[in-house]
């Protein structure tokens, strides 16, 4: 079958089981009830990231000699799924979590690929599985942290999708090729259901799920010869997840709110990207189309630098991004002092 046909048939199935899930959440009361810290004022099913993992797993296995070639990334991926469903269920602690992440992580380190960008030798390889553990549990994460609004994760991740096919669309990586579009279909499919009046969350099984997935897909994917080139794609891709990641954490460590990498992954605020932005004035929708056109202004960059071939490019294009994200934090800095100050 053809990749169009497999990503075709993703989409719709997530689309029309979409009801289907929706009575299994309401039956095994897999739902998000209302809080202080949240915008939803409704109970809601946190079902959506079900959907979406047996699209996607449905898609791959309809393109001939995915899931033979990527079991174990695929596997990987299925952990964290049920981590997350687990956690949408009964809650689990948070270094269980961490935990689980760590050692997903490291069996696709292990047996698929890292990071490479050291010459050959134990404190080399130690630093490189360091670094690529880093990556791929701070990206999981850091796609839960982006799920705050409606469409918003999902709706981001079919445009960091998007990005890492213009790029891969090359005949040595079809798995990959494969995974982009296949997982962007099911989740174009959710998308509808996210933003109705009676809607369905992703919940912790679907950001965490799409966030590894991306994370994955940005760690085994080959993007350059040239090192410059080969990490600033993925980071360009995912830059508004790991700017909220990053400035969130600092500003929670720098304010005695975090202390530990468990209290990391469980503390929950309202002080991420898409909350300052919405503090700013803007509406729900307003804040998830400044995030759009923003993960699709860092996309277009990093389909532009693949294309040059030129480390200096690869690396002025991440300091313009961290000189943009660096700006729009002072705003949000000052912007939070000057409402704690009342003025």
């Amino acid at each position: 079958m053809s990749l169009t046909a497999a990503a075709l048939i993703s989409g719709i199935f997530v689309y029309f089981t979409m009801p289907y899930f929706r009575k299994l959440a309401t039956r095994f009361r897999i739902m998000d009830f209302p809080a202080r810290r949240k915008v939803h004022k409704r109970v809601t099913p946190l079902i959506g990231g079900a959907a979406i993992y047996c699209g996607f797993v449905l898609g791959l296995a309809l393109v001939p000699g995915a899931i033979p070639n990527s079991w174990i990334f695929l596997l990987a991926s299925s952990a964290i799924f049920l981590l997350g469903l687990g956690d949408d269920i009964k809650g689990l602690g948070a270094k269980f979590r961490l935990a689980t992440q760590f050692f997903a992580s490291l069996a696709v380190i292990i047996f698929c690929d890292r990071i490479n960008f050291l010459p050959p030798s134990m404190w080399g390889d130690f630093l490189e599985i360091t670094v690529s553990l880093v990556w791929m549990i701070g990206v999981t994460n850091a796609f839960n942290y982006l799920d705050g609004l409606d469409g918003l994760a999902a709706g981001s991740a079919v445009i960091c999708l998007a990005s890492f096919a213009a790029v891969l669309r090359r005949p040595e990586q079809p798995f990959l090729f494969a995974s982009c579009a296949v997982l962007a279909a099911s989740c174009l499919g959710f998308l509808p259901y996210n933003f109705r009046k009676k809607k369905v969350f992703l919940g912790d099984a679907g950001s965490t799920f799409l966030g590894f997935v991306l994370a994955g897909i940005g760690l085994l994917g080959y993007w350059a010869e040239g090192d410059p080139i080969k990490i600033s794609i993925p980071i360009l891709i995912l830059g508004v997840p790991i700017f909220d990641m990053v400035f969130t954490t600092v500003m929670r460590v720098w304010e005695g709110k975090v202390k530990t990498v468990a209290g990391w992954l469980k503390y929950a605020g309202r002080d991420h990207f898409h909350h300052y932005l919405s503090d700013l004035g803007l509406k729900d929708f307003g804040s998830v189309g400044f995030i759009y056109f923003a993960t699709l202004s860092l996309g277009i960059s990093a389909i532009m630098v693949s294309r040059q071939s030129m480390p200096v490019m690869a690396l002025l294009s991440i300091l313009q991004a961290s000189m943009v994200f660096a700006m729009i934090g002072i705003l949000i800095v000052f912007g939070k002092r000057r409402q704690s100050n009342g003025k």
